[in-house]
């Protein structure tokens, strides 16, 4: 893109978190009802990321309502998104979980990844960090087991 481009459409940019195929996410939508307006969420699994990281980026999330599936595509820098929380983290191995659509039972389940602290959802999503926390959570558990047996 050029300068000017970018000049015109970085204030229409959100700061959304790092959204993967996989992903167990909840999205609020603003909904208008006559004069008033409402904040719907719509909870699903994301099937799709598309478009790149520029303002037309867009996710498909698939939900299940009473046994039929339904299926948004939300753009993620839209003004009707109020915001966009993830839930879980699931592993994948493919970009584009379309087969999940035809997928029933133990093929419909994807294994989740646990998160320890909500921060490692930032834009940076999971790294070495997190493995790493998670061993000093241990190392400093052990130390005050240690002390607990001291103590007695």
């Amino acid at each position: 893109m050029t300068a000017k481009t970018e000049n015109i459409i970085k204030p229409f940019l959100k700061n959304i978190p790092d959204i993967r195929p996989g992903d167990t996410v909840k999205v609020y939508q603003k909904i208008k009802e006559g004069k008033q307006e409402k904040i719907q969420v719509f909870e699903g699994t994301v099937l799709a990321r598309k478009h790149g990281k520029g303002i037309s980026a867009t996710i498909t999330v698939r939900k299940m309502v009473s046994g039929i599936a339904v299926e948004k595509i939300f753009p993620l820098h839209s003004p009707v998104i109020e915001k966009i929380e993830i839930i879980r983290r699931g592993k994948t191995r493919r970009a584009k979980l379309y087969y999940l659509r035809e997928a029933k039972g133990k093929r419909a389940r994807l294994k989740k990844i646990d998160i320890k602290d909500k921060s490692d959802l930032d834009n940076k999503g999971i790294t070495k960090e997190t493995e790493e926390n998670s061993q000093e959570k241990r190392e400093e558990s052990e130390i005050t087991e240690e002390k607990k047996k001291e103590q007695k």
